[in-house]
């Protein structure tokens, strides 16, 4: 009985759009009340989840990627990726996803992605005929990368969760990541070509790659340091994140020297923010978990697998995806690992699945869900920026989407997409 008024109530505050922090809250109180259970353990198990050294990698993560992003990186990885497919068919196209991959590397974000590459490249595209709609969705796509490949704040909070090595998620990002990518890019100039969109610029040479490279470096070194010391046991994921906003500063200040002391109190404000928001969500799930381990949720789950599922962890695999993608469309990425990991990892552990692989494919879910209609946030990020409404890009988004379903099947199946690297690395 409290198991269905925590769920039913959560889902009731979710469709009346109460923010997900506030109706996690919310519907663990109301079955924390029906329990007879004690007020203090409201406070008790909302601090206790947040007592964590790993998770304080989050507001440094975010407050980097936010450095960089105002530190002019964004401008440089664009000229970069400018020169190295900018003269193919459907350059800009080309060139969007390029950057995205790259910044990727340096936000943690998916918005913020679609955000600085869309600002940048947008108008651009608008100025050399592309559809409205088409480039919109460009875009928007661009920026699904961005919580897949590291650093990515969402793998931070699976770590925490989960109880696994935040550089091994780290690494297996890397590879589903590049496959998106490239995927993506494949499908931009196979699109651009039946659309006649051709590039009105020539190969710059090789002299100018190599150039523009040496210009957007500094920012692309940031992806190299923290893993580099992670594994090179210099620091840990934490001090990692410090390292980079110290990197960021650094870069921003006295490299490209575009970061202003002005800019400090908008960039500390908008991170505050952002972190806080992620924490105030981790806050209430740590409530949240509590109660439906103590309600035996994930056991009478697994249960409830094994036995739909026969014991095939291909048919459980299929379930999951399907289960994370309706969920990625609905909740952030965030929210919806805090809410789904604590209840699906023992069921995932009944099917003796890697957590490091399982972590990471339902981090891909998400990011698959981020530009998913009716409420991926990438979309509207896009929307924001083009103008664009968002029918009309979610319309121009779909062959996107089956090129990243394709995908996710193999990453599902073909198991060292994700494992090579912390196999290779992590032991």
């Amino acid at each position: 009985m409290i198991a269905l008024t925590l769920f039913s109530t959560l889902l009731i505050f979710l469709l009346l759009r109460v923010p997900i922090a506030a109706a996690l809250g919310l519907s663990t109180a109301l079955a924390v009340l029906q329990a007879d259970l004690p007020l203090t353990l409201i406070v008790q198990r909302m601090v206790v989840s947040n007592d964590s050294f790993p998770l304080m990698a989050i507001p440094f993560f975010i407050l980097a990627g936010n450095v960089m992003t105002y530190g002019g990186v964004s401008r440089r990885i664009v000229a970069f990726a400018d020169t190295l497919v900018g003269w193919m068919t459907g350059g800009l196209g080309l060139v969007a996803t390029v950057s995205g991959v790259f910044f990727s590397a340096i936000s943690g974000s998916s918005a913020a992605t679609t955000a600085a590459v869309g600002s940048v490249l947008f108008p651009e595209m608008e100025k050399r005929g592309y559809d409205r709609s088409f480039s919109a969705a460009i875009v928007a796509a661009a920026g699904e990368t961005g919580i897949i490949i590291p650093p990515s704040v969402v793998m931070v909070v699976y770590g925490v969760i989960a109880g696994v090595s935040i550089g091994d998620m780290f690494l297996g990002g890397f590879g589903p990541g590049l496959l998106m990518g490239f995927s993506m890019t494949v499908l931009i100039y196979v699109l651009s070509r039946k659309k006649g969109l051709q590039s009105t610029s020539k190969f710059v040479g090789f002299k100018q790659v190599i150039k523009s490279f040496s210009s957007a470096i500094w920012g692309l070194m940031m992806p190299v340091i923290i893993l580099g010391g992670i594994y090179g046991g210099i620091f840990t994921p934490t001090e990692a994140a410090v390292v980079a906003v110290l990197w960021g500063i650094f870069v921003g200040f006295f490299i490209y020297k575009d970061l202003k002391a002005a800019d400090l109190p908008k960039i500390l404000r908008k991170s505050a923010i952002g972190a806080a928001v992620i924490m105030f969500i981790m806050n209430a799930a740590g409530l949240f978990s509590w109660i439906i381990t103590s309600e035996q949720i994930p056991h009478k789950l697994a249960q409830s697998f094994v036995a739909i599922s026969g014991g095939s962890e291909i048919i459980f695999l299929m379930l999951i995806n399907v289960l994370l993608l309706i969920t990625g469309t609905m909740i952030n990425a965030s929210a919806a690992i805090t809410i789904l990991a604590p209840i699906l990892v023992p069921v995932a552990m009944t099917f003796n699945i890697d957590l490091v692989f399982f972590g990471v494919l339902m981090v891909v879910n998400m990011a698959i869900g981020c530009i998913t209609p009716p409420v991926g946030v990438d979309l509207f990020v896009a929307t924001t920026i083009s103008g664009v409404p968002i029918e009309k890009i979610a319309k121009a988004i779909f062959p996107f989407l089956v090129v990243l379903i394709v995908d996710l099947i193999l990453i599902t199946y073909v198991q060292d997409i994700i494992m090579w690297l912390p196999n290779m690395f992590g032991g």
